[in-house]
């Protein structure tokens, strides 16, 4: 059973929030390949924030506030980031936290370690940054797989600019609007940058 989570200060507006990224240095710039296999000039370094407590639990707790009259009960997150994300926004809600993994064909997400979902329950699904909206794709997939009912989807930060459309409602703390392009559309490989891989994800 959930349990409100503890009276904290306002909400961050989504300025205050992208502050939050850009001090903490997980804005980089340059020519960057994206998980989606795309380029951008743009990169947001989630793992910058994930490993600072002190900046990864306020917006975690800041995300299970937006979700705490929707009686939740289970949080599930992809693999990597989305573990310690879950995990987090599940404390805050008082509920469990499950994460979702690739599968051996690694075209989509599953369960491992025994983790299952039961029929209806109540389940509210996060990640730190949605661009393409892959990872949240095979998640959603894999949770209606148990016939588990979908309550909301939270993310950090919304890539997208607002276009991703997931087929239920996005929360996002903060929304922006990144350039990116196939590489043979890629201005900055037409001047022959140097292309850095960021990600967990070659494609």
């Amino acid at each position: 059973m959930n349990t409100q989570t503890k009276e904290q200060a306002p909400l961050l507006s989504e300025e205050e929030t992208l502050k939050l990224f850009t001090d903490s240095g997980a804005l980089l710039h340059g020519h960057f390949k994206l998980t989606s296999g795309r380029h951008s000039d743009l990169y947001y370094e989630k793992f910058t924030i994930l490993k600072n407590p002190a900046v990864c639990e306020p917006l975690c707790r800041q995300m299970a506030r937006l979700f705490s009259e929707q009686q939740v009960e289970v949080v599930v997150g992809p693999t990597t980031g989305g573990i310690l994300i879950a995990y987090e926004v599940a404390k805050e809600l008082g509920v469990h936290s499950l994460y979702a993994e690739p599968g051996e064909s690694g075209d989509k997400r599953i369960f491992k370690r025994g983790f299952s979902l039961d029929a209806g329950q109540r389940v509210l699904i996060v990640d730190d940054i949605v661009t393409t909206g892959r990872s949240m794709f095979e998640v959603i997939s894999l949770v209606e797989s148990y016939d588990a009912k979908i309550v909301g989807i939270g993310a950090m930060l919304d890539r997208s600019g607002g276009a991703i459309d997931l087929g239920y409602p996005l929360s996002a703390l903060t929304t922006v609007s990144a350039d990116s392009w196939t590489p043979e559309d890629c201005p900055m490989c037409k001047e022959g940058k140097e292309l850095t891989q960021r990600g967990s994800r070659s494609s």
